[in-house]
C-alpha cells in the first residue's frame, strides 16, 4: 500500500571488500583482512530526525561516561566513536549501547549478500575471454536487486548512499534505481515511476548510513564467523536477506525472511 503523500527514505551501505586475488592473480580470499563475502544493505527508516537525535544523545551520554571517555576511539581527533559510530571500530562497550537502541528506530532491513568464491570464478572466465569483471558492475547489479520491489511504497523516494572513494556516481546509480523499478513494472504488469532523489555522503554526515552500517556487521558475523548473538539482538528488524550465489534449491538464490528464519546452519558454507 502506498504512503500518500510521504517520502520514503533509504539508507545504503556496504559490508565486506571487493578484493578477489592477490598481484599474481591468486585467489586470497578469506585471508587476514579479506572479506569472504560483500553485502550491499539498506535500512527505511521512518522518521530520519528521530534517529538522528537519538544517536547523537547516545553518544554525548557515552562521552561524558568517564569508564568509556578514556578510550582512543573516543578521541576527536581519532575520527572515530565522537564523531559516528562505526560498527568495525566502536569499543564492545559503546557496540552493545547501539545495538540496544537500533530496535527503537523502526529501522527495516533489507541485505543482498554475493560470495566472493563465485564471483572468482565470473571474474576468471571474463578474463578468458578478454574481459574484465569491474567492481561497478557488481556494486550496480546488487543495487538493482536490493532495491527491486521497495520504490513504489511511497509517493516519492530519498535515497542516501555511503560514499565509495571519491567519484561521484551519482548517475549510475541512479540508473540502477531505474533498472529496478523497470524490473518491478515488468513483474507484476504496473508502471509506477515514483520520483526518486538520490544522494551521498559519509556516515559522520549521514545518521541513517551509521544504522546500516551496524546491521551489516550484525549480518556479516553471522555469515563469516557463524556468530549469531549481534544479528539476534535486532533480528526483528530484518525483512529480507538475499543470498544470490547460494543456488542449491533455487536458481536466485536462497532467501530469508520471516517465513524462512535465517540461522548460522541454514547458510551454506563459505568457500576461502
Amino acid at each position: 500500500m502506498s504512503e500518500a503523500g510521504q517520502v520514503r527514505h533509504f539508507f545504503v551501505d556496504e559490508a565486506g571488500d571487493f578484493t578477489l586475488f592477490n598481484a599474481r592473480g591468486a585467489s586470497i580470499i578469506g585471508r587476514e583482512g579479506v572479506s569472504r563475502t560483500i553485502m550491499l544493505g539498506v535500512a527505511v527508516l521512518p522518521d530520519p530526525e528521530q534517529t538522528a537525535s537519538l544517536l547523537d544523545r547516545l553518544r554525548s551520554e557515552l562521552l561524558a561516561d568517564p569508564y568509556l571517555s578514556s578510550l582512543p576511539s573516543m578521541k576527536p581527533e581519532q575520527g572515530k566513536t565522537a564523531l559516528f559510530f562505526h560498527a568495525k571500530d566502536d569499543a564492545a562497550e559503546v557496540r552493545y549501547r547501539v545495538f540496544r537502541e537500533l530496535p527503537r528506530l523502526g529501522a527495516e532491513i533489507q541485505v543482498v549478500v554475493r560470495r566472493k568464491d563465485v564471483l572468482a570464478t565470473r571474474a576468471r572466465a571474463l578474463f578468458a575471454a578478454g574481459q574484465k569483471l569491474r567492481e561497478a558492475d557488481v556494486y550496480d547489479d546488487m543495487v538493482r536487486r536490493l532495491f527491486k520491489n521497495i520504490l513504489h511504497q511511497a509517493d516519492s523516494n530519498e535515497v542516501w548512499f555511503a560514499r565509495r572513494g571519491k567519484s561521484d556516481r551519482g548517475e549510475a546509480l541512479l540508473h540502477a534505481l531505474q533498472t529496478a523499478k523497470a524490473r518491478f513494472n515488468r513483474s507484476w504488469g504496473t508502471d509506477h515511476d515514483k520520483p526518486t532523489l538520490v544522494r551521498s555522503a559519509s556516515p559522520s554526515e549521514c545518521p541513517g548510513l551509521q544504522v546500516i552500517d551496524y546491521f551489516l556487521w550484525a549480518l556479516q558475523r553471522l555469515f563469516e564467523r557463524g556468530e549469531s548473538r549481534f544479528f539476534d539482538s535486532v533480528r526483528d528488524s530484518y525483512r529480507l536477506i538475499m543470498d544470490v550465489d547460494d543456488t542449491r534449491h533455487r536458481p536466485y538464490g536462497e532467501w530469508y525472511s520471516a517465513r524462512n528464519p535465517i540461522s548460522a546452519e541454514k547458510i551454506k558454507p563459505l568457500v576461502g
